[in-house]
């Protein structure tokens, strides 16, 4: 309960970002380092000189930690950390989220059309998800997003621009399909021999029939326990990709391209990069913590050693 308040908690914040934009009067969007802001009262620059005995150089106002504008301080463009935070994890969990369902869906396909019927088809499938498995997650998923980043993606009359989120959320779940489908495909295997599918079959039920009515609906609970885990997956490749410029594309921001903003001030702002490194962390343990406790709750065994 703890890990899907937290879920919830995050979502709603995310959400809620335009409302705290607007409540401060901030575009996280748009370059403002020779803007100003009010701190006790006073008016400052964003960008402030360096604290070296040179005084060379600017460094972006720091956090507040009170609520208001820059909250969290400012990047080295002068934007509000705090609201752009907020606004990368729209753009992270609908990614992660969305790749996540993208991913159990194909892969449930993939993975009953080869439990189930077996044979070449089975084969041909486990092939498929063998060289897809042989290579490696973050190289499969930079490769194919250098492929796209420049010229975006041709499907046939269709051309979807480089800075779309269906690209990042196409290669990521294409990228985890073959860990989604082997434990679907073992578990419609198992059931494929189960007694009540040979009844079915015994009665003359068709493939569809017993597909929808016996195999499908006895899959859930393995697509629930997945589908956290798959999100936080999903997460973390989004925010390895943004952070090598290779998933969201500015002016959009997700919490990956935020700490990359951050990185070059770690030594003098490091809340930049801090907060959306913690935003990541405390989602990705909500969604595994939930995933374990889904786990728990939905088998049988396990729910009555816990009992």
């Amino acid at each position: 309960m703890l890990a899907l308040a937290t879920l919830v908690l995050v979502a709603g914040a995310s959400l809620g970002a335009p409302l705290y934009a607007g409540w401060v009067g901030v575009d996280p969007f748009t370059s403002d380092v020779a803007g100003t802001t009010i701190r006790h009262g006073q008016t400052i620059d964003l960008m402030q000189p360096n604290d070296n005995p040179l005084h060379l150089g600017l460094t972006p106002v720091g956090p507040d930690w009170r609520p208001g504008p820059y909250a969290l301080g400012a990047d080295a463009q002068g934007r509000d950390v705090a609201a752009r935070v907020l606004y990368g994890g729209r753009n992270s969990l609908l990614i992660s989220f969305s790749a996540a369902l993208l991913c159990l869906l194909v892969a449930g396909a993939v993975g009953v059309c080869a439990g189930y019927f077996g044979g070449w088809v089975d084969i041909v499938l486990s092939r498929i998800l063998d060289i897809l498995w042989a290579i490696p997650v973050y190289l499969l998923a930079i490769s194919l997003s250098i492929v796209t980043i420049g010229h975006g993606l041709r499907l046939g009359p269709v051309t979807i621009a480089a800075d779309n989120l269906l690209i990042p959320i196409v290669i990521i779940a294409l990228v985890y399909i073959p860990y989604a489908a082997r434990p679907l495909r073992a578990r419609a295997l198992s059931l494929s021999r189960a007694e009540f599918v040979m009844v079915a079959r015994g009665l003359g039920a068709s493939h569809f029939r017993i597909l929808t009515r016996e195999i499908v609906p006895n899959l859930i609970e393995t697509l629930v326990v997945l589908a956290p885990l798959l999100t936080a997956l999903c997460l973390l490749a989004e925010s390895a990709l943004s952070f090598l410029s290779l998933g969201v594309q500015a002016p959009a921001a997700s919490w990956g391209s935020i700490i990359q903003d951050g990185e070059g001030l770690l030594y003098t702002r490091p809340v930049v990069a801090i907060a959306p490194g913690l935003a990541i962390v405390l989602t990705v343990l909500a969604l595994n913590v939930l995933g374990d406790a889904l786990r728990d709750q939905l088998d049988p065994k396990r729910r009555g050693r816990a009992s």
